[in-house]
């Protein structure tokens, strides 16, 4: 997978996503989904580390001269969102390019196929304001809502509890490690200083999220 041209700059925040290819699913199973977790941890590295001790690692590596800082992400059966900014001596091309490339290497080889996973390279939106960047955080962990009600947006939710519930539950984004911090090994994979500080504390987290699923296209 080649690196993608882009000048991402350092403090600058930035929305990455890809999908399946002709939105196939590419995460089948727990495994998958903690495996993808952790390469946003381990490849966070100038240095490369071999494929076949990945998965025997875990968030308890160390990692040193980040490429990235994460602020939130979120995984889906076909497609992922992560909030990111490039350190001062990082690339977020060059981080997404090991990750992308590393999974694909791993799930060709776990389900016996061959070819493209993804729908191309990563796509990037520039999160130029305030407003839109602190939007992508409710953005990103609302994400799984759809899994039980695809239309929500639309429609709106009538039970607000079950929606919470759900996300409480769904263990391959960074929303525990807003709403409960320091309960989960893989809340290091976050930088929350890199980014601005719009939750102090989980009630004002849970607030946000809140409001948005009060919210009706």
């Amino acid at each position: 997978m080649s690196i993608r041209k882009v000048n991402f700059v350092p403090k600058e925040y930035y929305h990455i996503y890809n999908r399946g290819n002709s939105k196939q699913e590419i995460f089948h199973d727990d495994e998958d989904y903690i495996l993808f977790i952790k390469l946003l941890h381990l490849l966070n590295r100038s240095s490369n580390i071999r494929v076949s001790e990945l998965i025997d690692f875990g968030f308890d590596i160390s990692v040193n001269e980040p490429l990235v800082s994460i602020g939130a992400y979120v995984l889906m059966p076909n497609h992922f969102h992560i909030l990111i900014t490039p350190t001062e001596t990082g690339d977020i091309s060059k981080f997404m390019q090991k990750v992308c490339t590393t999974y694909v290497m791993y799930h060709n080889k776990k389900y016996k196929r061959t070819g493209s996973l993804f729908e191309g390279k990563f796509k990037s939106q520039y999160l130029d304001n305030n407003i839109y960047l602190k939007y992508i955080f409710s953005y990103i962990h609302l994400n799984p809502v759809k899994l039980i009600d695809k239309n929500w947006k639309i429609n709106g939710i009538s039970n607000k509890q079950k929606a919470l519930d759900f996300l409480q539950k769904y263990q391959y984004s960074s929303y525990l490690d807003y709403l409960i911090p320091k309960t989960r090994s893989q809340e290091i994979i976050l930088n929350r200083a890199g980014f601005p500080d719009y939750f102090p504390n989980k009630d004002n987290f849970k607030k946000e999220i809140l409001e948005w699923l009060s919210f009706k296209e």
